[in-house]
């Protein structure tokens, strides 16, 4: 897909994604989450992402969610572990009235303690109803063993102790720590020109102060494994296995992702779906991730079944581990696995705001952005060899911690 990169003295980026479409995109991504945080500031990435839609210099938090929702736009944010997003999905004539809106929650918030305590008791609740959905909340705690004693570890949304701690000073530290202009990107997709896009980008970023970047994370450790039973006033159990994994720059990457797709990614067919659900009947949802992330990843297997067949899963859940690693891919399986894979890929640049945040992330983590043509040819280049030595390395259950939710009584 074509794009433009225009870069900005300060540092900052606008991504320009042309596009002949009447709907257009935007988002403004920092390359900042919750891995940046001190433990005692847990929850400090996501408490901003809420609160700069509260209060700036000039609008309170009606005329800063009216400005874009009047004209029947889109608006939305979100935190993960390395980036904060905030992204727009609006009309072609909008574009100015979405990129001023960027820069003034972003760089022109306010905090003031009133909205830090509304917010905060907003915060408290989301946590209360996160720690209700154990089919969610298994994962950071699954985090928290994979990665222990490091901030990628700890929730995004922090702890209810954490986050009554936090305030404004935190806040503002936080930011200038963190909120590095040359880690920041202006993406658009829209039918725009390239010297429109960049006028209207520059009016309002050009005068953002410098701020570089000061390269300051610390790549986790490796931990020993674990295998932990947490019982829970729940009806079914929860199970989650893996291990830390490749990161974004590994040569395997794009290996793991083929093979996390095969095992049971999206769709039905998947090797795990099949075995687990069809076949045996165990487990109704079941599901595997790969994240992979700047300087590590990981690798999850997650399923729900009643606790009579925890044990039964994750023996059957183990024996496909096995046959991958003993009986490595064919050259024909390997394709067919491939093929699914760049096929599901290509259907999702129909999801158009989620193909421009992923193209400016890739802007951060590497500089560029690879064209749809590329990453087919990373995947076909991806050989049975390879898929032998991943297998090897990820899949030996020697190496898997587990964490298992289980019912009490």
């Amino acid at each position: 897909m074509e794009y433009n990169v225009h870069t900005l003295p300060n540092g900052i980026r606008l991504l320009h994604v042309p596009s002949a479409s009447a709907i257009s995109h935007a988002c403004i991504i920092v390359n900042s989450g919750s891995r940046d945080e001190n433990e005692s500031q847990s929850g400090l990435a996501h408490f901003i992402e809420h609160l700069v839609f509260k209060r700036t210099e000039k609008r309170n938090t009606n005329q800063i969610l009216n400005r874009l929702e009047s004209v029947g736009a889109d608006l939305n944010a979100y935190t993960t572990k390395e980036y904060t997003c905030i992204h727009a999905s609006f009309l072609h004539p909008y574009l100015d009235r979405t990129l001023e809106l960027f820069n003034d929650i972003v760089f022109h918030s306010t905090f003031p303690e009133e909205e830090l305590e509304k917010e905060r008791g907003v915060i408290l609740d989301e946590i209360a109803s996160y720690l209700d959905q154990p089919e969610e909340a298994i994962y950071d705690d699954f985090e928290d063993l994979v990665f222990a004693g490091h901030s990628l570890g700890r929730n995004i949304l922090g702890s209810t102790e954490s986050v009554n701690k936090l305030n404004r000073q935190d806040i503002s530290d936080f930011m200038t720590a963190n909120y590095h202009t040359d880690k920041i990107v202006i993406a658009v997709l829209g039918n725009y020109s390239l010297p429109k896009a960049v006028k209207i980008f520059t009016k309002y970023y050009s005068e953002i102060p410098e701020n570089s970047h000061q390269p300051s994370r610390k790549a986790p450790a490796i931990v020993p494994v674990i295998n932990r039973v947490d019982e829970k006033p729940i009806m079914q159990a929860h199970t989650v296995i893996g291990t830390q994994a490749y990161s974004l720059h590994h040569p395997f990457k794009a290996g793991l992702l083929l093979l996390n797709n095969l095992l049971c990614g999206t769709g039905m067919s998947s090797i795990l779906n099949l075995q687990i659900r069809e076949k045996h009947g165990i487990a109704y949802s079941i599901e595997s991730g790969y994240s992979p992330l700047s300087d590590t990843g990981i690798f999850t297997v997650y399923f729900g079944t009643d606790k009579e067949k925890v044990n039964r899963a994750l023996s059957l859940i183990y024996k496909e581990f096995r046959k991958i690693r003993e009986n490595p891919l064919t050259e024909v399986q390997l394709q067919k696995a491939k093929n699914k894979f760049i096929g599901q890929i290509a259907l999702g640049e129909e999801n158009r705001i989620g193909l421009i945040i992923s193209m400016a992330k890739s802007l951060i983590d590497y500089n560029k952005i690879d064209s749809l043509e590329t990453v087919f040819k990373k995947i076909e280049a991806v050989t049975t060899k390879d898929m032998a030595t991943i297998a090897t390395e990820i899949l030996d259950e020697k190496n898997l911690s587990v964490l298992t939710f289980y019912p009490l009584g």
